[in-house]
């Protein structure tokens, strides 16, 4: 049996609270124990918290960060210009490029102090659509990938069967990504075997990908197919969504999928930025997580999610990084209280009288990913998993600095850099800032880079 690991944080956040001198062990990947007031001991860290997972990613869409900003020949940009851009980027990844490109991904997620990701995998076929000999060969890439980083995965094959909410068939940028049902479910039994290869703490859930990609027959099947694991699905993200939808199904997308589905807690709504106040409150009343993802969200011109209303009646909610287009944990949650206060125009409209801004932005987020991700953590607790991210108090903005206010810093006044220790279900895989395969790994995206370069 392998010696449990033993760390002494000279501050912690419980989940009853900040606690001075707090001695964690943890064994089999797990909190052991935990012990307020201890003596020195083991691994010593300055601040440590709960590592968060990353709720909402696709992982190949790294590798064209800033490759979007040039106005195209329409009049105005938009999100669906950008998609066009996207397919056609798409068109030359091979699978050793999307392997490659996820561990480069992961690796800086790890760094940024997630400890998990749910990765939201819908590129699963060759250019043209004709299927790998190994129907799962992309989501083997994906699981490679993670078996390289440590980082806990909850794996989410996507299914995506039509071009709108007509029915109409895929388009040519779409057919690396469809599957009709019966397929879908033979790729999604085989990204479970390669699933295999990863430690314990890994999930396996599945992603019906939006009301406009998949019929109202396919979500049903979606749901039933696995009643235990999460389910993650786009909803509501941009107007002319919500118009299509509304043209074909005579309700809006949140509408509709309350009165259709039993909503509940396994399920996270991605983005959400485009509600009704009505639909905003049903959504928070229904369990569900709603997955935002500011960076790409602001980015892509979405649109800013109802978070006052939503927080104010006890909605769940966690970050993603999306697009991929920034990795940068402490920026989404800055960027989400931002929007927010732009919304407003008010300040710290997320704090409550007894919690900084940070801090519910951190415990929230916390929370919200953990569950979203079926993954039994979020909490220093005994019992969870020990996904644990320790902050560098010597940094200059937290020198001083405890409780709350350490959140804070980090958030409003910091970044990423302060990010010091990380582990994933007990695994150390970032020390003093930095991955333990970084440079290897750096290597590879490089000349992953270079040879996708010059083949477009």
């Amino acid at each position: 049996m392998a010696k449990p690991i033993i760390l002494w944080a000279a501050e912690a956040l419980l989940p009853e609270g900040w606690a001075k001198a707090v001695r964690v062990e943890i064994a089999a990947g797990r909190v052991a124990k935990v012990t307020a007031g201890a003596a020195p001991d083991g691994t010593r860290v300055d601040v440590l918290l709960p590592a968060m997972v990353n709720l909402h990613s696709h992982a190949f869409q790294r590798a064209m960060a800033g490759m979007t900003e040039r106005r195209g020949p329409d009049p105005r940009d938009s999100f669906w210009t950008w998609r066009r851009l996207m397919y056609a980027f798409l068109d030359h990844l091979t699978p050793d490029d999307v392997e490659a490109i996820a561990a480069f991904v992961q690796m800086e997620m790890l760094e940024a102090g997630y400890g998990a990701v749910a990765e939201f995998h819908y590129l699963h076929h060759q250019p043209g659509g004709m299927p790998y000999t190994n129907l799962a060969e992309m989501s083997e890439r994906i699981v490679a990938a993670a078996v390289e980083t440590g980082i806990g995965l909850t794996h989410l094959p996507v299914l995506y069967s039509q071009g709108g909410c007509d029915g109409r068939a895929l388009g040519p940028g779409q057919a690396r990504f469809g599957n009709e049902f019966d397929r879908f479910v033979r790729l999604r039994e085989a990204a479970g075997r390669a699933m295999a290869d990863l430690p314990a703490d890994a999930v396996l859930g599945l992603a019906p990908h939006s009301l406009r990609a998949v019929s109202r027959e396919g979500v049903a099947q979606a749901v039933a197919l696995a009643p235990d694991a999460p389910i993650h699905m786009h909803l509501a993200e941009q107007v002319a969504e919500v118009e299509e939808l509304q043209a074909s199904y005579g309700a809006r997308p949140t509408e509709w999928l309350l009165a259709n589905h039993a909503v509940d807690a396994r399920w996270c709504l991605i983005h959400a930025t485009q509600m009704l106040p009505e639909e905003t409150l049903g959504l928070a009343k229904s369990g569900a997580v709603a997955g935002l993802c500011p960076i790409t969200e602001a980015n892509l011109g979405d649109g800013i999610f109802d978070g006052v209303r939503y927080l104010g009646a006890g909605g769940r909610f966690g970050v993603g990084s999306d697009s991929n287009v920034r990795i940068a944990l402490a920026e989404e949650l800055r960027s989400l209280e931002y929007s927010q206060r732009l919304a407003e125009k008010g300040r710290a409209v997320l704090a409550s009288p007894e919690r900084s801004t940070g801090r519910v932005l951190y415990e929230g987020a916390v929370a919200g990913g953990a569950q979203a991700a079926g993954r039994a953590s979020g909490a220093i607790a005994v019992g969870a998993w020990a996904d644990l991210m320790a902050l560098d108090g010597n940094h200059t903005d937290l020198i001083g600095r405890e409780g709350d206010a350490v959140l804070d810093a980090w958030i409003f006044a910091g970044d990423d850099r302060m990010v010091a220790e990380v582990w994933s279900a007990g695994r150390h895989l970032v020390s003093a800032g930095r991955h333990a395969r970084h440079d290897a790994i750096t290597a590879r995206y490089r000349t992953t880079l270079a040879a996708l370069r010059g083949r477009m």
